[in-house]
């Protein structure tokens, strides 16, 4: 190592903290434009969510808007299923996501391969994944002619529902598949870097695989677990493309119902709709603060994130 290294490494450890100040100046720019846009449209759209919207001659602040989607019946129905979708996938998915973290910490030669994998579904939207399920699972798909061609059923017709059903399988089935890599990745890295040492001294220790994976395992990943599934409910909760394309008529979720009032040719149903949006809104900031609180506490604790 030559001295002018060896003395940039000192200087560079013992280079005094830049301070508050000079830290706020380089983030006030980028956070100024974060805040106009998110904070200015959540203003916006709380103004006319209160009645005020000039082009329909409505101009005074009220609550109705709020206390007419509340007190609609179907807001509770629309409610209920849009919980049940985020809460069902997001479990299924972490329960998937679990198994598979388990199997795949023991390929650690094939980690580069795991995870090139595993990263493909994290780069297909959405959208097209809806599709790609509509084309596979509709009563004259994929799935469906190949049963027809062996002789599982008699025609077309006899398939079972999968899509715009009322159990809502076509869009669990699109959210488990776009979310168990991304819960799968969060819990390797973290398995990877903190969890294997502690697997080996329960092994030393002669623990069952049981009592390790209660003990040990489990509360190595619960951190990184919950903060993944409280992000990826948060977004299916508020997620409208593929419920839309795949979901049912009638009741819709509450990102469909909000969509397609604030879209709708009538502008006095625009309020209706913001309204709406606004509930979403408040369970997804809830649910991503939950998350932050999470990662912070396991940070805490010494667990990377």
């Amino acid at each position: 190592m030559t001295t002018d290294t060896a003395n940039a490494r000192g200087n560079a450890r013992t280079r005094p903290n830049p301070g508050l100040l000079v830290i706020g100046r380089l983030v006030v720019p980028a956070l100024a434009v974060v805040t106009l846009l998110f904070g200015g449209g959540l203003v916006l759209g709380l103004v006319q969510s209160l009645g005020y919207l000039p082009a329909t001659g409505m101009q005074m602040f009220t609550l109705r808007h709020f206390a007419g989607v509340l007190s609609d019946p179907d807001f509770f129905y629309s409610l209920g299923l849009t919980f049940y979708i985020a809460a069902t996938s997001t479990a299924t998915a972490a329960l998937i996501s679990v198994a598979m973290a388990l199997v795949l910490t023991s390929l650690a030669r094939r980690q580069r391969v795991v995870h090139f994998i595993f990263q493909i579904p994290l780069t297909v939207p959405h959208l097209v994944i809806a599709v790609a399920l509509v084309f596979m699972m509709a009563p004259t798909g994929l799935l469906s002619r190949a049963a027809l061609k062996l002789g599982m059923i008699n025609s077309s017709a006899s398939f079972p529902l999968l899509i715009n059903d009322s159990w809502a399988i076509g869009t669990l089935t699109a959210y488990v598949w776009k979310e168990v890599p991304f819960i799968t990745l969060m819990i390797l890295s973290v398995l990877r870097r903190t969890g294997m040492e502690l697997l080996e001294v329960g092994k030393t220790l002669k623990a069952s695989r049981r009592q390790r994976f209660f003990h040990i395992t489990l509360p190595t990943i619960f951190p990184s677990l919950a903060a993944a599934c409280l992000i990826v409910f948060a977004y299916t909760f508020g997620a409208f493309e593929v419920p839309f394309l795949l979901g049912q008529t009638y009741p819709m979720t509450l990102p469909v119902w909000a969509y397609k009032s604030y879209s709708d040719v009538d502008l006095m149903a625009r309020p209706e709709g913001i309204a709406i949006g606004l509930i979403i809104a408040a369970v997804i900031i809830a649910a991503v603060v939950a998350a932050q609180l999470l990662t912070k506490a396991a940070r805490h604790r010494g667990l990377v994130l």
